[in-house]
């Protein structure tokens, strides 16, 4: 046997070992938790408030040993993008912006229990369809510690356990956050197995993690392209895609020149690390002139990508590529494409949308309709940034994340979203014939 092949033996076995380990931890991990959560699941909606607001007072009261645990994490990433460490980065503004997160979802309905919809049949048969959890949640998600907070307070209060596995980046963090949720647990009397944190954080251990199989009901995933790929490969476990975020703003002929200004810099610029910051500009030809101009004195900061139309106007646009219309930028760069009209940027959208949000700027009613009928997208916007893709926003509290998919959820992941339903059947003795 060559020295080669020993290493690459020794790497494999090493490898098997540590997924095994992993795999072990989480199982107890998922058991334990699964117990739980029957008990949670039939809880009040009340005390699953007060669950929640006892985390919010704990996450307030243990912020130093939070930001203390978040610089560790800070001082040890020095291989991360701008965007990346932006994603990492917990100040006193983000840890008040954790807690009034938690506060807002426990105001939400409670949905646990909730009649969907209720018929009585010819035979007297009373049906009713309720929604239930769904069981035990698994989040594996890069480096957001805020996601730990949020999730947990999601899975709770729609009476769910959650088991999370974030990015080593993000590992001390996470522990000390997940610290703050079990001493809230035990203040209100629910076992700490409510959550699980994973804290091997290898990639060994996140397969282990995705494969879980019945020990967890449904996996979200939560990051990049990679991770994504990896979930839809090796997951056992039936899974909820938060998908890349390739959006787009169309500024229709005739639009208020402004507004589009206003707009495409909030969309773009606010924070453009996050998954609805648009990534790809589309003009209507009669306005692209006028429009790009008041762009270029708005936009300093960003890096435009343009076609040979865009920049015949635009000076400092460099040539765009068709790689730069797929893709997520995540930085402040932005693809820019002059179409002819209406249907070219429906086209362009269908061509190359991630489908999670698309947006017109728009004074035409008929065009505004159009593009919400024609626009194949979890959210769809007129005259509005696509910043307001956010569960927070759209009145949910939270999200757990913002699905592409079609199957149970679309959008913004909300309590309702972790849930599903069961039909509850009542008769007084009936038979089929």
């Amino acid at each position: 046997m060559t020295q080669d092949a020993t290493v690459q033996e020794k790497i494999t076995e090493e490898s098997r070992s540590v997924y095994a380990h992993a795999r072990d931890g989480l199982m107890s991990m998922a058991e334990e938790a699964k117990v739980a959560q029957r008990l949670l699941a039939t809880s009040s909606g009340a005390l699953r408030a007060q669950l929640l607001e006892s985390i919010a007072i704990a996450i307030e009261a243990d912020r130093r040993a939070i930001l203390a645990a978040n610089q560790i994490d800070l001082d040890g990433a020095s291989d991360l993008t701008a965007a990346q460490r932006d994603r990492l980065t917990l100040d006193e503004a983000r840890i008040g912006s954790m807690v009034a997160s938690v506060r807002e979802i426990s105001r939400q309905r409670d949905v646990v229990g909730e009649v969907v919809e209720g018929w009585v049949l010819a035979n007297g048969l009373r049906v009713r369809r309720v929604r239930v959890p769904l069981g035990v949640v698994g989040v594996i998600y890069e480096n957001r510690p805020n996601v730990t907070s949020d999730a947990s307070a999601l899975a709770l209060y729609s009476g769910n356990a959650i088991l999370l596995r974030g990015s080593s980046q993000a590992l001390h963090s996470n522990q000390a956050i997940v610290a703050s949720l079990k001493r809230a647990l035990v203040k209100v009397g629910l076992p700490t197995s409510l959550v699980g944190l994973a804290t091997e954080t290898s990639r060994d251990g996140a397969i282990a993690f995705m494969r879980l199989g019945e020990a967890m009901d449904v996996l979200i995933p939560r990051g990049g392209p990679e991770l994504i790929a990896t979930v839809r490969s090796q997951a056992t476990v039936p899974t909820i895609i938060d998908g890349d975020g390739n959006c787009h703003v169309y500024v229709d002929e005739g639009a208020d020149l402004s507004m589009a200004v206003a707009i495409i810099e909030n969309a773009k610029v606010q924070r453009p690390g996050v998954c609805n910051a648009i990534e790809t500009l589309l003009i209507h030809a009669s306005i692209a002139e006028p429009l790009l101009r008041l762009l270029e004195k708005a936009l300093p900061a960003v890096e435009f990508r343009g076609d040979e139309r865009t920049r015949q106007t635009c000076q400092r646009a460099v040539a765009v590529t068709e790689d730069d219309y797929a893709r997520e930028f995540l930085d402040l760069i932005l693809a820019v494409r002059v179409v002819d009209s209406l249907d070219e940027a429906i086209d362009h959208i269908r061509q190359y949308s991630s489908g999670h949000s698309e947006a017109i700027i728009t004074e035409s009613f008929g065009h505004a309709q159009r593009f919400e009928r024609e626009v194949d997208a979890a959210s769809v916007l007129v005259n509005a940034s696509t910043r307001f893709v956010d569960g927070g926003q759209l009145g949910m509290g939270a999200e757990i994340g913002i699905s592409t998919q079609k199957l149970h959820a679309r959008g913004p992941m909300g309590i309702a979203q972790l849930t599903t339903t069961k039909i509850l059947i009542e008769g007084e003795g009936q038979i089929r014939c």
